[in-house]
């Protein structure tokens, strides 16, 4: 009897979470119309870089910056591969911001911690607070966007 129950039990709660539902969300719909001339495209370059210790990634928006970039994530490490790409993107995509993330990095007398963040205020605000004020290297780097 007690076997039965169990089971009876045990369907019934089985039928009400196949039943069960998320809300469905309402997503954004709303299009962007942009005229595709050769003034609204911009070349953006994807640099990565592995070294002994990690490896790196970001964007930059011409060659001299991607190399400087790549430069600074890797001082005082052995770099093992580098590379960069070129890609164009619509110019109006390049300055939003909330599509991106943040890859901080800061290393002080202490020691030394990387992460990354949603925006740029949050970005500095970690490393002011892993910092403590005696901050021996300190970068930001723009990611590439969120996919």
């Amino acid at each position: 009897m007690r076997h039965s129950i169990l089971t009876f039990a045990l369907v019934a709660l089985s039928i009400v979470n196949i039943n069960a539902t998320n809300t469905n969300k309402t997503l954004n719909t709303s299009i962007e119309v942009v005229n595709i001339t050769k003034n609204a495209i911009a070349q953006v370059f994807e640099w990565q870089v592995k070294t002994n210790k990690g490896a790196y990634a970001g964007t930059a928006l011409s060659l001299k910056e991607a190399e400087k970039l790549m430069t600074l994530s890797t001082s005082g490490e052995i770099v093992m591969s580098k590379s960069i790409q070129s890609y164009f993107v619509l110019k109006s995509e390049i300055n939003k911001t909330e599509n991106r993330n943040y890859f901080w990095e800061v290393e002080t007398k202490t020691g030394k911690a990387k992460g990354y963040a949603s925006n740029k205020a949050y970005a500095e605000k970690m490393i002011a607070l892993v910092a403590t004020g005696d901050a021996v290297v300190s970068k930001i780097i723009i990611s590439q966007p969120q996919q």
